[in-house]
């Protein structure tokens, strides 16, 4: 669920970069190859990079065709933030309590996400939006 209490950003970030559609699979490499460095296994780090995956993918679905994923590791947390430059997510998809329907076509990304890491934070507005999630690296 949404925790706007998260881990700070230290400098240097694992990860900064600019994406678009083309480098989304990049992106998802990427990612779990420095998560895995950074501690995460199993089936922890493959719910991670589904959900980073998730966010990036509705970053260029639903803002715009690209975004900006930063990546960093504290001490006992990998925390990843995707930000965009789209109208911002409607009110009912910020907090889903259900899933989707089984006929809805899409709306299940950000659902999964808010089940697949510690904490999730969403900052949303008709300026963009940013997702901030967070995974410990020991469960």
């Amino acid at each position: 669920m949404p925790d706007h209490e998260l881990v700070e950003q230290p400098s240097p970030h694992l990860l900064s970069r600019s994406f678009t559609r083309a480098q989304v699979t990049a992106v998802r490499h990427t990612v779990t190859l420095l998560a895995s460095g950074c501690g995460l296994a199993g089936r922890r780090l493959e719910d991670f990079a589904l959900a980073v995956n998730e966010l990036v993918t509705n970053a260029v679905r639903h803002a715009g065709g690209q975004g900006r994923v930063l990546l960093w590791c504290t001490g006992d947390s990998l925390c990843c933030e995707v930000t965009d430059d789209g109208p911002g997510i409607p009110a009912d998809r910020v907090d889903p309590g259900a899933p989707p329907p089984a006929s809805a076509i899409d709306g299940r990304g950000l659902w999964l996400v808010t089940r697949l890491c510690d904490q999730v934070a969403i900052d949303t507005g008709p300026a963009g939006t940013t997702v901030r999630i967070v995974a410990a690296l020991s469960s």
